[in-house]
């Protein structure tokens, strides 16, 4: 019986549903399922967990079970050799990756895991959007590059960003949200809501005010740095008090 086989019988045994086991591991639903098809193997630190969690020693799920002998001495020997656990031996029967793990790597984070992930990606994307913004100012007005070039390059910088979030936010898979996530989430909306109002009454007051439309269309920009500033200061908070 092979890793995956063996996992799939546990999780039976114990009446247990992929989700069930996933939550527990913190880990993604998808990822318990292709540790059951043999498409990826668990990390080092569920194995653990897993053992507990299934009531067997390390030994039992990763290594093939021999053939009981009569012996009440040589019982009595295995059962001592069970308690023992060589990680280096394990890891010749194990931990194996494939492509499909680095490119799925998401599924195989933790929830915090993922959290940490996205308040990197965000705050990253927001530094890069900061620069745009300096970089569009200064090139025009103080260099005095071709307004055409600047413009170009700004996009090219501001779609790279853009990218970047948004193909992080793809990538993660489908997770059951919690209560306090919800809250969290509607609580973002909210403010994000609010933001953009107050941009459109000081977009429209500015350019009627200085006639410079050509121009004040960067407070959407600053309105939108806002609002991925609000995720992130929502992001690291909960990153906190995780961690306690």
């Amino acid at each position: 019986m092979d890793l995956g086989e063996k996992l799939f019988e546990l999780r039976k045994s114990k009446n247990l549903t992929q989700d069930e086991v996933a939550e527990v591991l913190n880990v993604a639903r998808q990822t318990v399922s292709k540790w059951e098809t043999n498409q990826s193997t668990p990390d080092f630190d569920k194995i653990v967990p897993l053992c507990e969690l299934y009531g067997i020693t390390p030994n039992e799920l990763l290594m093939e079970k021999e053939e009981k002998k009569e012996n009440p001495e040589t019982e009595v020997a295995q059962a001592e050799e069970n308690e023992k656990f060589d990680w280096n031996e394990a890891k010749k029967h194990l931990f194996t990756r494939g492509k499909d793990d680095e490119d799925d790597n998401y599924e195989n984070m933790t929830r915090n895991q993922i959290k940490r992930k996205s308040a990197e990606v965000v705050s990253s994307s927001i530094l890069i959007f900061i620069i745009c913004i300096a970089y569009a100012g200064i090139a025009t007005t103080v260099w005095h590059w071709d307004p055409t070039f600047v413009g170009c390059t700004w996009l090219i910088f501001v779609g790279w960003g853009i990218v970047r979030i948004v193909k992080h936010y793809m990538s993660i898979p489908k997770l059951e949200e919690t209560k306090e996530e919800k809250k969290e989430k509607k609580l973002i909306k909210q403010i994000q809501d609010i933001i953009g109002c107050i941009g459109v009454v000081a977009y429209f007051i500015i350019s009627f005010a200085t006639m410079a439309w050509h121009i004040t269309w960067i407070i959407f920009v600053i309105v939108g740095l806002v609002d991925e500033v609000v995720k992130l200061i929502f992001m690291l908070k909960g990153d906190e008090e995780d961690e306690k």
